[in-house]
């Protein structure tokens, strides 16, 4: 808070004089880090005034893990970030640190431009209009940015036509490749809506496609010329990325094991003729928890391509609703019809797995399988019973 009343007080007395002012703002791409949150790198813009030896970065991704009710409101897609203003050799030592090397695009814009983009800087830097709801695919740090510069510029910003066959999921995918549990877990969360091809507009979101686009864009003037959007590039942070250990199991190990267990339990349940009721609550009870989230997500959350999402098929809430009765039927050794519809419910989606509209995690069909498995072994015991 503190550098946005500085950046106010210092720079507002000379507006008159910046035409006179050797002024630069850059478009500044940070390389990914460790946490979930940053696999995807970051984008700010910087602001250079030579004359009055100030150098910012205007940073739209700034949040707060203590602010109340964080996991909640992020879940439901109530998350708000903020404009926060840094002193550069602050930021660049933050990346730095964290083994994020920093690329900057000068941006090749008139003097009117520098002042328009100022001051709309300024303008979302006063506590009444710092705050915005963060939404990860179509407002966030990056595109908010671009945003910005676009509002600056007289003239229209032409960008160069992106891969059709791009869609978000496989842009996420291109980011978490070394972190496979992170992209079960947002796997999990994406719908159907995730697997449609994007516009380059919309391919933006992610910083490192944003740097691609704009070294390859122009500005087409009212006049009719045309002018590159970047006057030049360079990495300004050059630094080792930090590496985490790989985890020595992956999501398909474990649904793979998961299976494997399951057909052992259900040969153990045949062979014996008994149900192992702590089993199913384990199983079941899982399945439900996993199935309220992506129901919430479903049905309440207001992130994008969430609403969309055909694993609510195979995970939602009914095992865990049905689980008391479950468990009721095992203990007195009775027939529960339950597994029959479940059964049959899962071969269809085991069926129709590959021809919906939604591509899933690898880990989906064993952990199907593994159900399918516990399922079989129920209808085949109390066919035994009978």
């Amino acid at each position: 808070m503190w550098v946005c009343l500085f950046l106010l007080c210092a720079v507002l007395p000379f507006r008159a004089q910046q035409s006179r002012d050797s002024i630069r703002f850059s478009l500044v791409t940070c390389a990914p880090g460790n946490e979930i949150y940053a696999l995807f790198g970051h984008t700010a813009i910087r602001y250079q005034n030579f004359t009055r030896h100030l150098d910012l970065v205007f940073n739209y991704g700034m949040f707060s893990f203590d602010t109340p009710n964080f996991i909640y409101r992020f879940v439901k897609g109530e998350t708000d970030y903020k404009l926060g203003v840094t002193p550069y050799p602050y930021f660049e030592a933050e990346y730095a640190l964290r083994g994020s090397s920093v690329y900057q695009q000068v941006l090749n814009l008139t003097g009117a431009e520098k002042r328009r983009l100022l001051l709309l800087l300024e303008e979302n830097c006063r506590p009444e209009n710092r705050v915005y709801r963060y939404n990860y695919f179509y407002d966030n740090c990056t595109t908010r940015a671009r945003d910005r510069i676009e509002e600056c510029i007289d003239g229209l910003v032409v960008y160069p036509e992106g891969d059709a066959h791009k869609t978000f999921r496989s842009i996420v995918h291109e980011f978490t490749e070394g972190s496979p549990w992170d992209e079960m877990g947002i796997d999990f969360c994406l719908g159907a809506e995730a697997d449609k091809p994007l516009s380059g507009r919309y391919q933006m979101f992610a910083p490192f496609y944003m740097k691609d686009f704009a070294s390859r864009a122009y500005i087409k003037n009212n006049d009719g010329t045309r002018r590159p959007l970047v006057l030049s590039e360079e990495k300004i942070v050059d630094v080792e990325p930090g590496t985490e250990p790989a985890s020595a199991v992956t999501p398909a190990m474990a649904s793979v094991a998961f299976l494997v267990v399951s057909l052992l339990v259900g040969w153990w349940q045949w062979k014996r003729t008994r149900i192992l009721w702590g089993w199913d609550i384990l199983l079941y009870a899982l399945q439900g928890l996993a199935g309220c989230i992506v129901a919430f997500l479903f049905f309440f959350s207001s992130h994008p391509t969430v609403g969309s999402n055909w694993l609510l098929a195979l995970f939602n809430p009914v095992p865990l609703l049905y689980l008391p009765w479950m468990v009721y039927f095992d203990l007195k050794r009775k027939n529960d019809y339950y597994h029959w519809v479940n059964m049959v419910y899962l071969t269809l989606f085991i069926a129709v797995f590959l021809l919906l509209p939604q591509k899933f995690n690898l880990s989906v069909l064993p952990l199907a399988l593994g159900l399918l498995a516990n399922a079989v072994s129920h209808v085949l015991v109390m066919k035994k019973r009978a």
